[in-house]
């Protein structure tokens, strides 16, 4: 532990070290000038202040006032020196945040006893503040370790949907990660591109009430199987409805919106414009885009140019413009993300 001593007096001085090393502490800085132990202080952070009232330039009570203010002595305890009979101004250190004052002349008895209790005080604050430390970094690491593992079973659950769909997971992933580059792009809290990336997964987990016969159907759908592929918006949705989790309502909203058209043109609602949440809007384009460049058993995959400019030719009709700018600012980031993501490989989270 270290002291911080200030008296413009070198016996005062002196004695005063002698006492603090005899209670328990032997790093003792004294400063005849308050000024230049205040420089001191914000460089090096003492356990224990000791100061004189009385001083040419800066009397105790400003000294005091001052180093509280200062970062990382709110609580460190700060004792005031002063005559008998200056009661007053003992009541006025108090008020500018000394923890307590000493008398002159000095008890030497009383101020062992009273500097030992202030050294007990502040280890305990020093314990107590490392094991805030402590714990507040075990929460951080359970926190982490817990997103990363409802990170895993969001997208393994999700891939349990996509695999009705296709012989692979990896469309999910890649839709979570285009996703969270749109929201980037557009300038979106960084808690919300968080929450899309994890959401965005689940956009498509109404197709486990579509029929294989509908889902795999290697041509184009009649009307009728339209219609029943277009049921997933909404039983997706009720799949994810009523959850307190701000990510699972998340999902929810993705899962119903994201076949709206920002014409209006779309299916389940018909939504236009702003109408439709941007979560939707964006995991649109990112879904479309991934589809396109996927194989199906319905069609071969796109080239990355051909599905892009798809994209592209149809903003303002399908797709939100400010979404599929976003896509064109991100396209580079895109094509990596589909290179580091084949259909091909097994799938991670990234």
């Amino acid at each position: 532990m270290k002291a911080l001593l200030v008296d413009d007096n070198p016996s005062n001085l002196f004695m005063l070290g002698k006492l603090i090393q005899n209670a328990g502490i032997g790093d003792v800085s004294a400063h005849k000038n308050p000024t230049e132990a205040l420089e001191t202080a914000r460089g090096i952070l003492f356990d224990l202040v000791i100061v004189d009232y009385m001083m040419p330039g800066m009397d105790g009570l400003d000294f005091i006032r001052t180093l509280r203010a200062d970062p990382g002595y709110e609580d460190v305890p700060i004792v005031m020196v002063t005559t008998v009979d200056q009661r007053e101004v003992c009541y006025a250190a108090l008020e500018a945040g000394a923890t307590d004052f000493l008398t002159k002349p000095i008890d030497m008895a009383e101020v062992k006893a009273r500097l030992r209790n202030l050294i007990k005080l502040r280890d305990l604050q020093n314990k107590m503040r490392d094991r805030a430390s402590w714990l507040g970094e075990e929460v951080r690491r359970a926190t982490h370790e817990l997103a990363s593992l409802e990170e895993e079973i969001i997208i393994r659950l999700s891939r349990a949907a996509e695999y009705r769909d296709s012989d692979t997971g990896a469309h999910v992933v890649r839709v979570a990660r285009f996703s969270r580059e749109l929201a980037e792009e557009l300038g979106m809290p960084q808690a919300f591109c968080n929450d899309i990336y994890l959401a965005a997964p689940m956009h498509d987990v109404g197709k486990i009430a579509v029929p294989d016969s509908v889902l795999r159907k290697p041509g184009p759908l009649s009307a009728e199987e339209r219609a029943v592929m277009e049921t997933h918006a909404k039983v997706g949705a009720a799949i994810l409805a009523g959850s307190d989790s701000r990510l699972i309502r998340l999902a929810a909203e993705i899962a119903e919106t994201h076949h709206e058209r920002w014409d209006g043109r779309g299916y389940p609602h018909g939504l236009a414009g702003t109408g439709i949440p941007v979560s939707g809007r964006i995991v649109a384009v990112a879904d479309v885009f991934d589809a396109l460049i996927s194989a199906r058993p319905y069609k071969a995959p796109w080239p990355i140019e051909k599905a892009a400019a798809y994209v592209v030719e149809n903003a303002g009709t399908q797709f939100d413009p400010a979404v599929v700018r976003a896509f064109q600012a991100r396209l580079v980031r895109f094509a990596r993300i589909v290179s580091d993501t084949p259909d091909s490989a097994k799938v991670h989270a990234a």
